[in-house]
């Protein structure tokens, strides 16, 4: 395994127990002091393999007057696919700072080369109805001039150590390939899976939850998208950068 490189803190973050999940965006949580709070889900998926009702999971305590709810779910603790567990990152808001996070730091300047500037939400894709999640300007050293368009996206769903995205039908990252494609050869397009556990060795799009999006994924691959899995490990107080893994171009079995 990589070394690995803390790119997030967390003030620490609560156990408890779940024992609900509703309306999508909800979740009931039970602390150790067997008090039981609602923490809000960013999550809207089927969330399939980390939606475990009576484990383990960690939450942020953030109590404001600007908030709803003061509590945060943040992970999960899951099957790891060496045996035991490990803790999946649940929170679909965290993945793009963990990204900006992680190149601002340097440590994709392997694949990415020297980044000069980062610019989060630009409009983009058909009559610019879309927003990049982000857009890079490359380093005056960078030996590829073209602005680097980057599509992050949060990975949980694992079979043994392969994560799989998505887990269940989503036009909207159909429509996000498909914008990648467009932005080609002008720009550089990049998809980048957060995968968000640590027990995962390889990326494969799940086709067996949404075809389309795999046919779209092998589309995008051979017109040159280019596809950087990025592994991280998450604890109670912080996430740590584990390093880029391969890709396979197809889930496999496919039914």
């Amino acid at each position: 395994m990589e070394s690995a490189v803390e790119v997030w803190r967390f003030e620490p973050l609560l156990e408890g127990v779940l024992r609900k999940r509703w309306k999508r965006f909800l979740s009931e949580v039970e602390l150790a002091d067997g008090s039981l709070v609602t923490a809000h889900c960013a999550n809207t998926g089927p969330m399939t393999g980390v939606l475990q009702l009576g484990g383990r999971v960690r939450l942020r305590h953030d109590p404001s007057p600007h908030r709803k709810l003061a509590y945060t779910w943040e992970q999960a603790e899951v099957p790891s696919a060496g045996g035991g567990s490990c803790w999946a990152g649940v929170n679909t808001a965290l993945p793009n700072r963990l990204l900006r996070a992680t190149i601002e730091a340097g440590l994709l300047e392997p694949w990415l080369g020297p980044i000069a500037a980062i610019k989060p939400e630009v409009k983009y894709g058909l009559g610019g109805r879309s927003r990049i999640d982000l857009l890079l300007t490359p380093a005056p050293t960078a030996p590829d001039q073209r602005p680097i368009y980057v599509e992050i996206k949060n990975t949980t769903w694992s079979r043994g150590s392969l994560a799989l995205f998505p887990d269940t039908v989503t036009e909207r990252g159909q429509k996000h390939l498909e914008e990648l494609i467009g932005v080609l050869p002008a720009a550089r397009a990049v998809l980048i899976p957060c995968l968000s556990r640590a027990d995962v060795e390889l990326f494969a799009p799940g086709d067996s939850a949404d075809r389309r999006y795999g046919e779209l994924f092998r589309q995008a691959l051979g017109a040159g998208v280019e596809v950087f899995p990025c592994r991280f490990e998450f604890s109670a107080t912080a996430v740590n950068f584990l390093g880029v893994v391969g890709v396979q171009d197809r889930e496999s079995p496919i039914p």
